[in-house]
């Protein structure tokens, strides 16, 4: 299905179909709109503006004649656009959150039209650190303006102004994409019906703000990163994989980890004696870190976890029950038992909040021992309860003009 064009450019197509796996979202392909009109300049919270803008983005699904069918999915801080199906027949890799979107699934793209976009600051086909300056002709690198969560968002909403779609049913993420689904439902209240924020928090806590310091300090530290400038030569890539394995050992609970590694040995009887990689777990890291190096930014590594920290409903003064008053949106809010980077009671904060209102909002607590990553794995415990409150959901939205 091509969009319709008012304003932007679009560069691809999105074939659809199912491939060969049942309830597989098929082949697909990312698509990108340019905005470079002039007077469709983002504006930014921390001031200036961001044009021209580029944004990546999938679809799954076809949008229903009354546009009333459209869900948008936010992704966490290392995600893209591609969150469902294959690039291609040979791909073995599929999207990040394909367990819950194809025909049949949790998401049902026999039924909703489902869309999920690179942010801004990334590095996965969106404006971000890695792309060219149109005032110099290289990349911005630590000369992109610094972004926020509703900067995000704000993006988000001309790519929908762009694809014609004036209200979501729902607007569904994680983590990061969880304080997008919140800042959509404060920033932008007469645009979606349903919000199902997962594993997230109203405002960023202070100890995943230290272990984000911890991550860019590792960056900044490594002399290749040469303050933001490596484009075209050796980029920082001991510095980011550092990063990562920090960040990785937050997604992971206790017992996830003493399940899966223990203080088993990596192919040896007895400790080394030296500074290598004796346990599989010191092993499992650098792999991550490692690997993660091969497709991400280390500049967007820094402008993302930038703007989670920076992230708070609560920034201005008021209350939560204050942020939340106008919302209209109706929540499905979901927390994992073993997560401690956003444990449930950051969930019940925001339930509470929501309550304190009178909003609808429903509350479930997922027992997991995954951690922060349940809400990427469990698909059991959690496509049945989404689906069916999409589904009810569906059935009490009315589209504007509807």
């Amino acid at each position: 299905m091509t969009a319709p064009d008012q304003g932007g450019k679009v560069i691809g197509d999105v074939p659809l179909g199912l491939g060969d796996d049942v309830g597989s979202a098929g082949i697909m392909r990312t698509k990108h709109v340019t905005f470079d009109e002039p007077g469709r300049a983002l504006e930014l919270e921390g001031g200036g503006t961001l044009w021209p803008l580029t944004i990546a983005y999938e679809t799954y699904g076809t949008l229903s004649q009354a546009r009333d069918n459209a869900i948008l999915v936010c992704h966490a801080l290392s995600g893209d656009a591609h969150v469902a199906g294959r690039h291609s027949a040979n791909d073995r890799k599929v999207g990040w959150w394909d367990m819950m979107i194809g025909p049949g699934k949790g998401l049902d793209t026999d039924r909703y039209f489902v869309i999920s976009a690179n942010v801004i600051g990334g590095c996965g086909g969106s404006t971000g650190p890695s792309s060219e300056d149109p005032a110099t002709g290289r990349p911005y690198a630590t000369r992109f303006p610094i972004i926020t969560i509703g900067d995000m968002v704000n993006a988000q909403v001309m790519l929908l102004d762009h694809l014609g779609i004036p209200k979501l049913l729902a607007v569904v993420g994680g983590s990061m994409g969880g304080m997008q689904v919140l800042q959509w439902t404060v920033a932008h209240p007469d645009r979606l019906h349903l919000a199902i924020p997962l594993a997230t928090a109203a405002r960023q806590p202070t100890q995943a703000i230290a272990f984000n310091e911890v991550g860019r300090q590792a960056i900044m530290a490594d002399p290749d990163w040469s303050d933001g400038d490596y484009y075209g030569g050796k980029p920082p890539a001991k510095g980011l994989a550092v990063a990562r394995m920090v960040g990785h050992i937050t997604y992971l609970s206790d017992e996830a980890m003493n399940e899966k590694f223990g203080r088993r040995l990596r192919d040896i009887h007895d400790y080394s004696f030296t500074f290598s990689a004796d346990f599989e777990v010191e092993s499992y890291l650098r792999h991550q870190g490692l690997s993660f190096t091969s497709r991400f930014d280390a500049n967007s590594y820094l402008y993302i976890t930038r703007a989670l920290d920076y992230f708070d409903l609560t920034r201005d003064g008021r209350s939560l029950v204050e942020a939340f008053r106008d919302v209209s949106a109706r929540f499905l809010v979901m927390a994992f038992s073993s997560d401690w980077l956003h444990p449930p009671y950051q969930l019940k904060e925001i339930v509470g909040a929501l309550r304190a209102t009178y909003k609808h909002v429903s509350y479930y607590e997922v027992s997991s021992h995954y951690g922060h990553d349940a809400f990427l794995l469990e698909r059991e415990k959690m496509e049945g309860i989404i689906g069916t409150f999409l589904a009810s959901g569906a059935r009490s939205f009315t589209p504007p003009g509807g």
